[in-house]
C-alpha cells in the first residue's frame, strides 16, 4: 500500500492522525509479539498526547496556612513544609509520545528497544524538537536500540538530522541529506571500551511502500520491523482507502 498524506485534506479531516498513530503503534507491537520476539520480551504501545496534572492552588495555600499556624506555636495534626525560597513561572515541554517499547521481562521490565512514531507536536516548536532528540539520545546512551519513523508532512523539521547534530555527527551521507520523511534504525554497542553507533537510513515518499528495518533487542538478537505490513493493517482496520 502506498504511503498516504495523513496531515492534509482529505484524510486529515476524515481520519485524524492521532487515531492512525495510536493504531499503528499497536499494530507494530502485535507484529513483534506474535511472530518475532521470544517470550522473554514483550512489546507494549505507549501513547501520550499531552496534558499535565494540575495542582489545586487552594491546596497549596492551605499548606502555607498550616505552616504559619505551626510557626505560631499551635499544635497541628500533620507536618507542613516551609514556604519555598524561590517560586517562579516555568514552562516545560509537554512531549507527545507515540511509541512501542520493547521490555525485557526477565530483567525487571528493562527497556531494551523503542520505536518512535513522530507526531506533528514533536516537530512544531524548538523546545518540542529539542525534548524529542534529547529523549532519543538518552535511549542510545543507555544502550536502548531505537527506530524513528516520520511521515508528518505538515512540519518540515528533520528530527533525525537534529539528533545527529546533538551527537556531533555528520548529517550528510555521500553528499546528500535525508529528506524530511524517513525511517531510521539506530544501534549502539561497546567494543574494547569504545562506543559504536550503527544507523540504517531509509527515505520515505508519498505513494511509495514503506521499508523493513532492523531492531536490535539484544547484542545477538535482531528482529525485522515490517513497517509496510503494520501500516497496511492499520489503514485496513481504520477503513482508510489506498
Amino acid at each position: 500500500m502506498p504511503l498516504l498524506d495523513h496531515f492534509h485534506a482529505p484524510l486529515r479531516a476524515r481520519r485524524p492522525w492521532g487515531g492512525l498513530h495510536s493504531d499503528w503503534a499497536s499494530s507494530i507491537a502485535r507484529q513483534l509479539n506474535r511472530k518475532l520476539l521470544p517470550e522473554q520480551f514483550v512489546a507494549i504501545p505507549n501513547v501520550y498526547f499531552g496534558g499535565r496534572i494540575e495542582i489545586d492552588v487552594a491546596t497549596v495555600e492551605e499548606a502555607y496556612k498550616a505552616d504559619a499556624t505551626r510557626e505560631g506555636g499551635a499544635a497541628t495534626a500533620t507536618w507542613a513544609p516551609p514556604r519555598p525560597t524561590v517560586e517562579t513561572a516555568v514552562e516545560f515541554a509537554d512531549l507527545t509520545a507515540v511509541e512501542v517499547q520493547i521490555l525485557d521481562q526477565e530483567a525487571g521490565q528493562r527497556l531494551v528497544a523503542a520505536v518512535e512514531l513522530v507526531s506533528p507536536a514533536n516537530k512544531d516548536r524548538p523546545d518540542h524538537r529539542e525534548a524529542f532528540v534529547i529523549k532519543c539520545a538518552s535511549y542510545l546512551q543507555n544502550g536502548v536500540s531505537l527506530m524513528i519513523v516520520d511521515i508528518v508532512t505538515s512540519r518540515a523539521a528533520n528530527l533525525h538530522r537534529q539528533l545527529l547534530e546533538l551527537l556531533k555527527l555528520p548529517t550528510a551521507r555521500n553528499g546528500r541529506e535525508l529528506p524530511d520523511l524517513y525511517a531510521v534504525a539506530y544501534r549502539t554497542f561497546t567494543v574494547k571500551e569504545k562506543g559504536t553507533l550503527q544507523i540504517w537510513e531509509e527515505s520515505l515518499a508519498l505513494g511509495k511502500p514503506l521499508p523493513t528495518l532492523p531492531l536490535w533487542v539484544t547484542p545477538e538478537l535482531v528482529v525485522p520491523v515490517d513497517l509496510e505490513q503494520s501500516y497496511c493493517e492499520t489503514c485496513e482496520a481504520l477503513r482508510i482507502p489506498s
